[in-house]
């Protein structure tokens, strides 16, 4: 009997994670193993591919272990992936060249300065969906192979390979038998034309990268080849790839146009489903591929915030205003109500909709009163703030129906009450959390499981889905339109303060 179990990775920014899936979609074990951020220079961030592969390798093989079952008891694997994070590696060896570089790294902002100063960045967004920006993998290749020594001479003879982090696991899992990725990921490259759905020749020789160097593009559920037999004693074959932002979506079961998501990790993303309609935004969102599936492409707008999470990071690891992620919400609410302190959290730039690569992050309405419940409250409302920003931009660009816009929230900043609440005032619009609440790993899953045929239909799929809370805006409007004040003119202040 064929195995009934899926075998999830969610390879994130600072940790790995592999989930093991029932045939019921219940989860049956977990593991999970945080890993080293390099930080080699102001504004860059890197990982070691390495250090990633073996923490792959361990939480699926811990996860396997926790669910008490064997590699043949596994019908597929789905890969879920940080996105625009990219690895450079021999491809004789399977060797990184260099560190990967991480989608929070901005080395290359002047390069995108550059280009946009030519006058290019209109033409990158017609065929990508994507603004000039060092958050994006294209301006990343090019610099790894301006700066690596030697890398440019090995890619143009064919001895390297690039992809992003789901390519560079797929091909360390199939001991170099596939390299490829899924349209999501291309899509996310600067490179990839979201139109016709190939490589753009043109994108690559404006960057001057080899196409030869990339991988092959598939759908999101589809035969991305089997796991070496020396890895887990049973080849397992790979059937679903998506990043970690399409993966949420897909894990939403935001299928229909319209349905919007946001995902709550190290940083924030929200994706609106504008279905087969390519919607180019007018207030500097994303236009970007939410899934392919069966060789149709859905699209989707998107706004990205480069720190949510990471701002209750430094709260810990920076400032040591509090041990642990989970006590930010108690203490925002015994936050002094008198004090109105903002935390603009531009510590690698802002996203969208600024786009300003050069900004940092600056904190204002500070007095002798402010402390640690101050601080907590501050990041804890940047969130809610920022996604107000995202909220009003979707708006202005997708015209689709006149009622209030539901918002299906996930990731770990969403456990807390206090934050969802808040979140829901500032939107003054419902917030439903659902009872899953890692659905970026449950959308890898269904990629993999829908297509090994052991898993539901999307229809049936979305039928599925459970509210775990919904959350109300309660605040009053005069208090919200001068928090969301207050908040603008801090944003104006630390945009007008960043360098030229």
């Amino acid at each position: 009997m064929p195995g009934q179990y899926i075998l999830a990775i969610d390879q994130g920014t600072t940790s790995t994670r592999a989930v093991v899936f029932d045939e019921s979609m219940r989860v049956a074990g977990v593991s999970q193993k945080e890993f080293k951020q390099y930080f080699p220079s102001s504004g860059w961030v890197e990982h070691d591919p390495e250090e990633i592969w073996s923490a792959v390798l361990e939480t699926c093989r811990g996860a396997l272990t926790k669910a008490g079952i064997e590699p043949s008891d596994v019908a597929a694997i789905g890969i879920t992936n940080q996105r625009e994070t990219v690895v450079m590696w021999d491809k004789a060896t399977g060797k990184p060249v260099h560190n990967a570089i991480v989608w929070q790294d901005r080395r290359t902002a002047p390069l995108c300065e550059r280009l946009k100063s030519e006058g290019l960045e209109e033409k990158f967004q017609e065929r990508t969906g994507l603004l000039l920006d060092p958050y994006f993998s294209g301006t990343k290749i090019a610099w790894l192979l301006d700066n690596v020594e030697g890398a440019r001479r090995q890619a143009e003879v064919g001895d390297l390979l690039i992809g992003t982090i789901d390519t560079f696991l797929i091909w360390r899992l199939t001991r170099g038998e596939v390299h490829a990725t899924d349209a999501t990921n291309a899509s996310r490259t600067l490179v990839y034309n979201i139109k016709s759905n190939h490589w753009d020749e043109e994108l690559l020789s404006i960057l001057d990268i080899p196409q030869s160097l990339l991988p092959e593009v598939r759908d999101c559920a589809d035969d991305f080849g089997q796991t070496a037999q020396s890895l887990f004693g049973h080849r397992i074959p790979i059937l679903g790839v998506a990043g970690d932002q399409h993966a949420a979506t897909i894990g939403q079961a935001c299928f229909k146009p319209g349905m919007m998501k946001s995902t709550y990790g190290t940083g924030c993303f929200a994706l609106l489903n504008t279905g087969t309609d390519i919607v180019q935004s007018n207030n500097r969102l994303l236009t970007t591929i939410a899934y392919r599936l069966g060789g149709q492409t859905t699209y989707a707008l998107e706004g990205s915030i480069f720190v949510a999470g990471a701002a209750v990071q430094w709260l810990r690891d920076g400032l040591q205003l509090i041990e642990r992620a989970d006590q930010t919400g108690a203490m925002a609410a015994k936050a002094d109500e008198e004090q109105d302190v903002y935390l603009v959290p531009a510590f690698v730039g802002l996203g969208a909709p600024h786009w300003d690569s050069s900004a940092r992050g600056a904190m204002f309405g500070l007095t002798r009163n402010t402390g640690p419940r101050e601080f907590a409250r501050a990041a804890l409302e940047s969130v809610a703030f920022q996604t107000r920003d995202l909220l009003d931009a979707m708006q202005k660009d997708w015209k689709g129906s006149e009622e209030s816009t539901v918002l299906r929230v996930d990731g770990g900043m969403v456990a807390s009450d206090w934050t969802m609440q808040c979140l829901a005032d500032i939107l003054d619009a419902p917030v439903d959390r659902p009872t899953i609440l890692e659905t970026t790993v449950l959308g890898a899953a269904w990629l993999a499981g829908s297509h090994a045929g052991i898993w539901p239909d999307a229809k049936e799929f979305s039928n599925q889905w459970r509210l775990d809370r919904r959350f109300e805006p309660l605040m009053n409007e005069q208090t919200r339109s001068r928090k969301i004040a207050g908040w603008r003119d801090a944003v104006r202040r630390t945009l007008t303060q960043s360098p030229d």
